[in-house]
């Protein structure tokens, strides 16, 4: 993932900003629901990206990954909608505790902009999604970075048509939806109101999208590392941050970690669940492929 990239990452201040005040009274509604569920995995399952992951002679690379990592956050949905029959098998090939997070089709999100046309195309990427069955994680909405607030009635209309029982994060990147206090508490509570997730995206150029805004009990994180040795502390932020969220309700943690350059997405979502299960009280799985390199981080 390049976007939000820098050349120089070191002069960026990476400092989690303060929670958004409305974030703690949201969470309070949840407080008494159970246990909180955590999630934590890469962007992408392919070998060419993620380098020196894969054992030698690896022949199914979802199978592999699966058996790793508890989901995916399946970048792959926003160039295409597959035929039945990959959900099909993508959904056979996995345990049973795995989750899929697809990204919605940019043809609804980049091509038709939310205009009335998505619709169908709507309804046909959820009809071959649903086959991914109990699999299906919440699916998320990426708007393009020039998707500004003068299209609210459009953002409007797609939340009212969106089927409730499908679980569903957006993502916007024009700084006017966040620049604006009274157009960005608008879109916070449209979000609240109809139990929809706003995705918060962790990326070196973009530090505006850390608005520490939570609208349901779903923090759906997009981490960016900048192929920095400053990734590493990030992520320890990260936890403290979550642990508090957690301590304040917080029931659905959902973290995908991608790099500029996809060389340690593995190793730093690793590092990440090492830290995260005693912190959060967690029994995540740690990668194989990463115990070693391990070893070296934490001394």
């Amino acid at each position: 993932m390049k976007f939000g990239k820098v050349e120089h990452p070191e002069l960026i201040d990476f400092t989690i900003p303060e929670d958004h005040p409305d974030t703690a009274a949201v969470l309070s509604k949840y407080k008494e629901d159970g246990d909180t569920q955590v999630y934590v995995g890469c962007a992408k399952w392919n070998r060419q990206d993620l380098k020196n992951f894969y054992p030698w002679g690896t022949k199914d690379e979802l199978a592999y990954y699966s058996s790793q990592f508890n989901c995916i956050e399946l970048n792959a949905t926003f160039y295409r909608i597959f035929p039945p029959d990959t959900y099909e098998k993508w959904y056979e090939k996995t345990p049973e505790d795995f989750k899929f997070f697809p990204k919605m089709t940019n043809e609804v999100s980049h091509l038709r902009r939310l205009n009335e046309q998505v619709y169908p195309v709507v309804d046909r990427y959820l009809e071959v999604t649903a086959l991914l069955k109990e699999k299906l994680g919440t699916i998320f909405l990426q708007m393009h970075n020039n998707f500004g607030p003068k299209n609210w009635d459009r953002v409007v209309r797609f939340v009212e048509y969106w089927p409730k029982e499908f679980p569903l994060a957006m993502e916007f990147r024009h700084t006017g939806w966040f620049n604006d206090e009274k157009v960005a508490q608008e879109l916070y509570h449209l979000l609240e109101e109809n139990n929809i997730a706003n995705v918060l995206v962790d990326t070196a150029g973009r530090r505006d999208l850390m608005h520490m805004r939570l609208t349901n009990n779903e923090a759906f994180i997009r981490y960016v590392g900048a192929n920095h040795q400053s990734d590493y502390p990030r992520l320890d932020d990260w936890i403290e941050r979550l642990a508090t969220w957690k301590s304040q309700g917080l029931k659905n943690i959902h973290f995908f970690v991608h790099q500029n350059m996809e060389l340690e997405s593995p190793l730093l979502s690793a590092y990440l669940i090492k830290r995260l299960n005693p912190a959060l009280g967690c029994d995540l799985h740690i990668p194989k492929n990463t115990l070693d390199t391990l070893g070296d981080l934490f001394g």
